[in-house]
């Protein structure tokens, strides 16, 4: 059997009903940006207070992903491409359930997350660039990767021996080298209220 031979099953419930069930829009949050840049701090901080709002909420966590969905991916070109694959399918089907979706993700290269917006409804997935200095990356480096990178002891390390594509045209971008967390997360839920994703 191969993917020809499936047929789509349709439902009675759809992602307009389960927005109206839960009183705002749905759209992932795809935060992007270099290890340490505070992508995961940002989206957990985020989900907190959209979550004492009463609203759907779910983090989807790079390193989290790789302990399941994705453990047997490694990190060459080839299987980032996959791992934002295999993410951005399941973020859809967050979006589809209702949910506000916040993405944490280096996702290194634009092709990729390209990919993954062409997937979604316009408007429905949001571009975050957390936007930091390499040497204040480095400094914090809160789980050693760049000193172990700058050892050799990882090789493919963004921003290091492999390549990391600034956005060009993301929805958001937050400086986490410049503002405090508590900034930063206002900045995005200003966002979701402008653009009325969340009222």
């Amino acid at each position: 059997m191969n993917a020809n031979q499936l047929t789509w099953h349709d439902v009675k419930i759809t992602k307009k009903d389960r927005q109206q069930l839960n009183g705002h829009r749905s759209a992932v949050l795809w935060l992007t940006g270099l290890s340490g840049s505070g992508k995961s701090t940002l989206a957990v901080e985020v989900e907190k207070k959209l979550y004492e709002k009463g609203l759907r909420t779910y983090v989807l966590d790079g390193d989290n992903i790789r302990h399941g969905l994705n453990n047997n991916l490694g990190f060459s070109p080839e299987d980032r491409k996959e791992n934002i694959r295999r993410i951005g399918e399941v973020s859809k089907l967050f979006v589809d359930a209702g949910i506000i979706t916040l993405a944490s993700f280096i996702s290194p290269y634009r092709d990729d997350r390209q990919m993954v917006r062409e997937w979604f409804n316009d408007k429905e997935f949001i571009e975050v660039y957390v936007k930091c200095d390499l040497i204040i990356c480095e400094q914090r480096d809160p789980k050693g990767l760049y000193q172990r990178a700058r050892k050799g002891e990882i090789k493919e390390f963004t921003g290091i021996d492999a390549p990391y594509e600034v956005p060009e045209k993301a929805e958001i971008i937050i400086e986490t080298g410049k503002l405090t967390i508590e900034e930063s997360v206002q900045e995005i839920l200003q966002y979701l209220k402008t653009h009325k994703y969340i009222y």
